[in-house]
């Protein structure tokens, strides 16, 4: 196997992808259903809502890509057949890949496997609901954990959160924490917010933007128009990533005819650090930012410094003390480069800094994020119009499900907003991360674990341990719309998988948050498969009959402008969430963009970091590996087993440089075995690509059996993308 890049990345392809897959679900069906008043069930950027389908909060038609299509197809496509369950033991389908098993169909009746069962069985809604409460009735409250993923709507996630707590538990957590987690802790830490600092909008006016350790091409794709705004303003990108990606250099936007023709270039500048070089080459710019300041004292903004931000004297010591040899060894960038960069940011008069899990899948990805919000605060590219921070979530509503409370602990004043208005009194105690829940199911610690969504195994780092982990969980419980890896591998001694409709089917509207804090209204539509629940009614019926001595009215919560009405007043910048029902006009969450250099901080001050760990250089005859996604893939949702971007056709490959093969006399298409203290891979296939020499890829979430267990001490994320290996040739 060899990587073929294509010289032309989407463009015409991507259209007649388009029409193909119109055909295979039937082109009135997908079109209708992307013009609808729904958002996007892809990423986090958003379109859709009440301003129409394919259209994103400025109104630009069309707003789609490829991965809206096929998560629009997914939900089109037949029903899993009848015998589905009879037919295939749970062993044969744990070995069938995300892509088979997300194809296998619409799940349309409650599933069951029981203990020490081979396979599942269908059964009724009445049976399925009566299992989950007496479960729940027997089940100590400390014995739970509550898990959530970015596609559910506001109103499930807070309905499902505010049950868990008033059942007795703060075990409750999202997928946040092994994506963007440590963008939400480290700036909060730096500025008192966790989220976006712009609004789309501002990057009409951007004249440089940064873009760091994100692949957008990949997975994001509609940003891509973006960036070509800025090029053809004549701004600049620059690319900050290890691997040379041909989607960054030149991409084809299908929705612009000239790009569609003629194409558009992207990156001004690419940068190829190593993988986590990132925070010694953000102190590398700092350091020739300050040195160039000392000549030309206006490149620093020292009124924006003075007045709004505290520890610059720290940070200025920090950087002033790091050697540009150990900044270079580090992040792999010679110094020519970092000073390069540093020139391009001192003339620029509007910067954006955006970045996605290049940055936060590192066991120092706090520091990460921190270090790209101290490049900001440096010249005052933060708390003003047309320039911030952008961290590029991943799922649609990923955003959405930490705002209205699916985190461990609640922020005080939402706490005590909820206790006041029920006059109940919600648990203290600590609740447990994502990861934490992992390790403690495998300690046999739970009795019960509720799944909104997501695929919670394919998610995780190591994964036979994660596999071991699910299997020591009495009960746990699944809500999705189709089969995936966790249904077989994540299963608990019982496992039940509820079937809800897909957000376009929802009988009532709910709600979703996008990466630049804008709520947006679904309407719903027809259910496409018959006998589904919604997850709010399910919630809904669950809490109630699970707490009948509750004092909070779940009944009422079976319709989702009730909860609405809640959320609005409990939930701090969600009033007008209470008027969406009447007015239909979608908002900006009050408060999240920073338009004046007034912080939402405790002394209204944004704060420069100080790195405290220390970037290990790597092994001799290891391998930096980082796992990435497909052009064919979201999140764990694989959609096609080649990556059309990179020009590879299958996944069990490893993505190196071409020297490193010769230098070890390895041949393209040599097959290896990828091993480190975690795991092996066996039966991996070396494949040239341009990549910062020692340092390799590998695809998520086939290589996740290699990624230990190490995470951030302060965001509990992975580190997916900071794995040593070593390769031995088979």
């Amino acid at each position: 196997m060899s990587s073929q890049i294509p010289a032309k990345i989407a463009g015409w392809d991507s259209i007649l992808f388009s029409v193909k897959q119109a055909f295979k679900v039937g082109p009135w069906a997908l079109l209708k259903s992307l013009l609808s008043k729904n958002s996007c069930k892809s990423c986090a950027l958003g379109m859709g809502g009440q301003q129409g389908g394919m259209r994103d909060e400025k109104g630009i038609f069309p707003s789609v890509c490829k991965k809206a299509i096929w998560a629009q197809a997914s939900d089109l496509q037949p029903v899993i057949p009848e015998d589905f369950f009879q037919k295939y033991s749970i062993e044969e389908l744990k070995t069938r890949t995300p892509l088979e098993l997300e194809y296998s169909g619409r799940l349309t009746t409650p599933a069951l496997r029981e203990p020490g069962a081979s396979h599942y069985r269908s059964i009724s809604w009445e049976e399925a609901l009566d299992r989950v409460v007496n479960q729940l009735k027997i089940t100590p409250a400390d014995r739970s954990f509550f898990y959530a993923s970015g596609r559910s709507s506001n109103e499930a996630g807070f309905i499902l959160q505010l049950f868990a707590r008033v059942f007795g538990t703060n075990n409750v957590n999202n997928c946040s924490y092994y994506c963007h987690q440590a963008s939400g802790v480290g700036l909060n830490q730096s500025l008192g917010t966790g989220t976006a600092t712009i609004q789309l909008d501002d990057l009409d006016h951007t004249d440089l933007i940064f873009l760091i350790g994100a692949n957008p091409s990949s997975n994001h794709p509609r940003f891509m128009r973006t960036l070509m705004d800025i090029r053809r303003r004549g701004g600049k990108v620059v690319v900050i990533n290890p691997a040379r990606e041909r989607g960054l250099e030149k991409f084809y936007v299908p929705s612009d005819i000239r790009s569609l023709f003629f194409g558009s270039k992207i990156a001004s500048t690419y940068v190829q650090p190593n993988i986590n070089g990132d925070l010694p080459l953000c102190t590398g710019i700092a350091k020739a930012l300050l040195q160039m300041a000392d000549s030309q004292p206006a490149i620093l903004d020292r009124v924006f410094i003075d007045e709004h931000t505290d520890h610059f004297k720290e940070y200025r010591q920090y950087v002033e003390n790091s050697s540009w040899d150990e900044l270079e060894l580090l992040s792999g960038v010679p110094r020519t480069q970092m000073e390069q960069l540093a020139q391009q940011y001192s003339k620029a008069k509007n910067v954006v800094f955006a970045w996605a899990m290049g940055i936060t899948h590192h066991a120092n990805g706090v520091e990460g994020v921190q270090a790209i919000v101290n490049l900001a605060l440096l010249r005052g590219m933060v708390g003003r119009e047309h320039a911030g921070l952008l961290p590029l979530r991943g799922h649609s509503n990923v955003q959405g499900i930490g705002t209205i409370g699916f985190t461990p602990k609640l922020k005080q004043e939402f706490m005590d907003n909820l206790e006041s208005a029920y006059g109940i009194h919600l648990p203290t105690g600590e609740g447990m991360d994502t990861l934490a829940c992992m390790e403690t199911a495998h300690a046999g610690g739970f009795d019960f674990a509720w799944n909104l969504g997501g695929n919670l195994y394919g998610s995780n780092p190591d994964s036979r341990f994660a596999e071991e982990a699910m299997s020591k969980i009495g009960f746990v419980l699944y809500m999705n719309t189709t089969l995936n890896p966790s249904h077989f591998l994540g299963c608990g001694k019982t496992t039940l998988l509820l079937p809800v409709l897909a957000r376009d089917e929802e009988p009532e509207p709910t709600t979703q948050e996008s990466m630049f804090s804008y709520v947006r209204m679904s309407n719903g539509g027809p259910s496409r498969v018959p006998g589904l629940k919604s997850e709010v009614e399910v919630i809904a019926e669950i809490a109630g009959r699970a707490l009948p001595d509750s004092p909070i009215p779940w009944q009422e919560f079976q319709h989702t402008s009730n909860i609405r009405q809640v959320i609005g007043s409990v939930v701090k910048g969600m009033k007008q969430l209470q008027e969406i029902d009447r007015t239909h006009k979608e908002f900006h969450i009050e408060g999240r963009i920073l338009r004046r250099a007034q912080f939402p901080s405790t002394n209204g001050k944004a704060e420069f970091k100080v790195p405290q760990t220390q970037t290990a250089p790597l092994k001799e005859n290891h391998f930096r590996m980082m796992t990435v996604r497909s052009e064919g893939q979201f999140n764990t949702v694989v959609y096609e087993t080649q990556d059309k971007f990179r020009g590879v056709d299958s996944r069990d490959v490893v993505l190196i440089n071409t020297k490193d093969m010769e230098q070890r006399g390895w041949q393209e298409n040599d097959t290896v075995t990828v091993r480190n203290s975690t795991g092996s891979l066996p039966g991996q296939k070396l494949v040239p690509y341009p990549i910062t020499p020692g340092n390799i890829m590998m695809y998520f979430p086939e290589a996740n059996v290699l990624v230990p267990r190490t995470a951030d001490p302060q965001s509990r994320t992975p580190s997916f993308k900071s794995i040593e290996v070593s390769l031995e040739k088979e």
